[in-house]
């Protein structure tokens, strides 16, 4: 019996394995080509951008400034203030379905080229290159063992890592501190704590993100890889290996032809591979690790060139028109999203654009519908909220008509605020029950400030009893 156990026991094998993979770093070759040429320009549009907005000016103060603790949020000349979140929320759903349009008509655009994981990536993908060269020239030194020449190399590129990163926590700061009172404060390192820890923070971010986790944070960290699927189907432009091209895959000499050998076009050089910043193979098919940067593409049309065979074996296209079925370039969920997105883009412009910079609200008394005063007028009361959102205090002068002869009666005879301030002002208005023709009438409160053109006019009721 014992030795049945034993037996039993041995005949078991033990299965261990991993939760976690450790992570193998991957060497991006360069490629050149019409989309390494898009996702550069693009990279250095959208950096060059936030790194030269926050020191242009405007009409004396700067351009872009999130100014907190005023609570006053400056862009391009405008100025908007707390009051004015509603268009903050509109530019966010706005940002949503463009998200969804661009992802249901070509896919990871928004990956490949303009998120910025991708842009801070090529830049220290960029500064890695320079300093430690070429793919294979980072592959051997990284090998070798530690001497002057390899230590030299790594802390230069962290070196210049470390620093563009706190500049880039500086310039983040720069858009809610003026960056002209923090690069003064710079030199003497006289800043605040806040400033001190978003710097630091960003900048360790970028430095973490860009520099040591880079694909992982597309594979692992962003939810937008795994929900992806959700936005696109079988008319969603898509790049893809056409296999039915390409196999069987196999090496051969430069100019023979695919039947020459018995073998599709592809070559098996496995530079698709190489070029990919997050690894993948496409060939073997759609994989939610990528991110639509196009750089396979280009390296696969430069070997189909040298080889004298036609482009386009990795290519933008659909699974439709891999599978020989007509593609629907305007279908339902894209005009849906089109049309919503251009929509509400239009309204939001329109109203930022008609955007005034003094708010009034009236707020009507609903403890009284109406009251009778000694002398047999009718009294309605209401409660004044002027709000000046322009960037120095008015003085407004208000109006009320609608009714013939109403009597305007304020608590206070001086309107005045200052700017950012919400001044409330109760007030009643006294009316002839002659005068009245029907039970709800309309009136028009005007305010307008004395020492501007600034007005603003807004609609209320006058309550009275029913008209017999």
């Amino acid at each position: 019996m014992t030795e049945q156990k034993k037996a039993t026991s041995t005949e078991t094998p033990s299965i261990e394995q991993d939760l976690y993979q450790k992570r193998k770093k991957i060497y991006p070759r360069q490629v050149h080509g019409l989309f390494a040429a898009l996702r550069v320009s693009g990279v250095s549009l959208l950096l060059g951008f936030f790194y030269i907005m926050p020191w242009l000016m405007w009409d004396g103060r700067q351009a872009i400034l999130f100014d907190l603790p005023e609570r006053k949020f400056y862009i391009l000349g405008m100025i908007f203030w707390p009051q004015d979140f509603i268009y903050l929320t509109m530019i966010l759903v706005i940002a949503a379905l463009s998200l969804f349009f661009f992802t249901a008509l070509a896919g990871r655009l928004w990956c490949g080229f303009a998120c910025p994981q991708t842009v801070w990536t090529e830049s220290f993908l960029y500064i890695e290159r320079f300093i430690e060269g070429t793919r294979q020239q980072q592959m051997k030194l990284d090998k070798m063992p530690m001497n002057a020449n390899k230590f030299f190399k790594k802390f230069s590129k962290h070196f210049i890592w470390i620093t563009f990163s706190l500049f880039t926590g500086f310039t983040f700061v720069g858009y809610f501190t003026p960056i002209l009172d923090l690069s003064a404060a710079i030199p003497t390192l006289n800043l605040g704590p806040w400033e001190w820890f978003w710097i630091l923070f960003y900048g360790f971010a970028t430095y973490g993100n860009a520099g040591w986790m880079r694909e992982q944070v597309c594979t692992y960290m962003c939810p937008y890889a795994r929900f992806q699927s959700a936005m696109i189907d079988k008319d969603t432009l898509i790049i893809s290996y056409d296999e039915k091209r390409g196999e069987p895959r196999g090496s051969r000499k430069r100019g023979q032809a695919p039947e020459q050998v018995s073998l599709g076009s592809c070559v098996d050089c496995s530079i698709c591979v190489q070029v990919c910043p997050t690894g993948i193979d496409i060939r073997d098919g759609l994989q939610y690790q990528c991110i639509g940067c196009a750089a396979c593409i280009d390296a696969c049309d430069d070997v189909m060139d040298k080889m004298g065979y036609p482009k386009g074996l990795i290519k933008y296209t659909t699974e439709n028109m891999l599978n020989g079925d007509r593609t629907r370039a305007f279908r339902p969920r894209i005009l849906v999203y089109g049309m919503i997105l251009l929509g509400i883009t239009i309204g939001t412009i329109i109203a930022i654009m008609n955007l005034s910079p003094i708010e009034l609200d009236i707020i009507r008394d609903r403890n009284a519908l109406f009251r009778e005063t000694g002398m047999g007028m009718l009294e309605n009361v209401y409660t004044l909220k002027v709000i000046n959102k322009d960037i120095v205090g008015h003085e407004y002068r208000l109006s009320v008509e609608g009714i013939k002869d109403l009597k305007l009666n304020l608590a206070k005879q001086r309107i005045y605020a200052n700017s950012g301030s919400v001044v409330e002002i109760p007030m009643s208005i006294e009316v002839d029950p002659a005068n009245l023709k029907q039970r709800t009438t309309e009136i028009f409160f005007k305010l307008e400030a004395i020492d501007t053109n600034l007005s603003v006019t807004e609609e209320a009721r006058f309550l009275g009893p029913r008209v017999r």
